[in-house]
């Protein structure tokens, strides 16, 4: 008794892929079914992606190892507490921190172009005291003008904000009415994307203002920068070394931790459109199963043929496996093209960099053959049952 022919798997393709061309327009409306779920799901995972890329360069622009330390509510006293003067100076001291500057706004004393305006007119405006080396620790840019310096900063001179600036009008040379007399406008700031409470403030020297405005001398803001492996570690002590009479009283953050905030809600959001996408996929699994029976009972004569040839239950379970297979693939590729392109025009109409992770779309490749193997199993299993005669008497 001869044993049947063994197929190499180039005439498993090939035997596979016929039965694809015979049928194009079914094979396109199944495809489609498929690429309408692997394209939704590419293009969630890589506008996400993508995103998250934009986000990411964001942090690393302004810097995630500023931290931020402030005054809050005291479980002690139940009132707002108050920096120590020499807070600056202990947080200083913390080894892996590398630059510390501070604030300190001064109570009472507002800002105006003149000295003829209502005082209750303020704009929002602010007076703060300011550590020399404020614009390094926070990114803060000089537009015109120019920063403190240690003689300036005995004297009764101020440098604006942003916002400030533009609301007051006065150019650099000109002067402004606070606490009762005039400062000289010697700078003008850029917008400080790190402290934008620094926007609508004029700041003046931290001495000047002790001399001149009666400041406390108390830090409202301290602001700290630390190497990138020590963020955590220096967070976790700053509210101790920066008020050890009463840790409970200092809050401690960083900018980043909104956006952080925005990154967790995207994620949130990705989660439930890679969903949508999934029943997308399975949908247009079942459309590749209807094909795939309706193909068998099509065909069942040249079943039969193939059987009285000589074929065996598994040469011809093979065949409709791979052909189911090989159209869910189809329509994988395709799904994974098109969320490709879809990630790539929306990323760049936001200006956000382009980014499809790799494995989205190795994993949207073998969604779909899962899909095909699936969906081509019962299929197959029932071309491989039918027996010789009753496929080739079948019309």
């Amino acid at each position: 008794m001869l044993s049947p022919a063994r197929l190499r798997p180039r005439d498993v393709l090939r035997v596979g892929g016929s039965g694809l061309r015979a049928r194009p327009m079914r094979v396109f409306l199944s495809a489609l079914g498929i690429a309408i779920g692997i394209a939704a799901m590419t293009a969630v995972v890589g506008i996400s992606s993508s995103s998250r890329a934009e986000l990411d360069n964001q942090l690393a622009a302004l810097g995630t190892n500023l931290l931020t330390v402030s005054p809050g509510s005291s479980m002690m006293t139940a009132e707002t507490a108050a920096l120590p003067r020499e807070s600056v100076s202990m947080i200083s001291r913390i080894g892996p921190v590398t630059e510390v500057a501070a604030v300190g706004e001064v109570s009472d004393v507002d800002v105006y172009r003149t000295d003829q305006m209502p005082s209750e007119q303020t704009g929002g405006r602010t007076v703060r005291a300011a550590y020399l080396d404020l614009p390094d620790t926070v990114g803060a840019t000089v537009a015109s003008g120019t920063w403190f310096n240690a003689a300036t900063a005995r004297y009764p001179a101020v440098v604006l904000g942003a916002t400030a600036a533009r609301q007051l009008g006065v150019p650099v040379g000109g002067q402004v009415y606070l606490g009762g007399r005039w400062f000289t406008v010697i700078g003008v700031l850029n917008l400080v994307a790190l402290a934008p409470e620094l926007d609508l403030a004029a700041l003046v020297g931290w001495d000047a203002a002790s001399s001149y405005l009666d400041f406390d001398g108390h830090p409202t803001t301290i602001y700290t920068r630390s190497r990138d492996t020590a963020v955590e570690s220096v967070r976790s002590v700053l509210a101790a070394t920066a008020n050890p009479e009463d840790p409970s009283g200092v809050l401690v953050s960083r900018p980043s931790d909104a956006l952080a905030a925005r990154q967790a809600t995207n994620t949130a959001f990705t989660g439930l459109l890679l969903g949508l996408g999934a029943v997308a996929l399975v949908v247009g699994g079942v459309g590749v199963a209807n094909t795939m029976v309706i193909a068998v009972l099509e065909r069942r004569g040249e079943i039969g043929l193939r059987r009285s040839l000589g074929a065996t239950r598994g040469q011809v379970r093979l065949q409709f496996l791979v052909e189911s297979l090989l159209l869910s693939l189809l329509g994988g590729a395709a799904g994974v093209l098109i969320g490709v392109v879809v990630t790539a025009v929306f990323a760049r109409i936001r200006w956000w960099p382009v980014v499809v992770p790799a494995w989205a779309m190795a994993g949207g490749l073998a969604a779909t053959a899962v899909m095909g193997t699936v969906a081509g199993l019962y299929p197959a299993i029932r071309a491989a049952r039918l027996p010789p005669t009753e496929a080739l008497s079948a019309p």
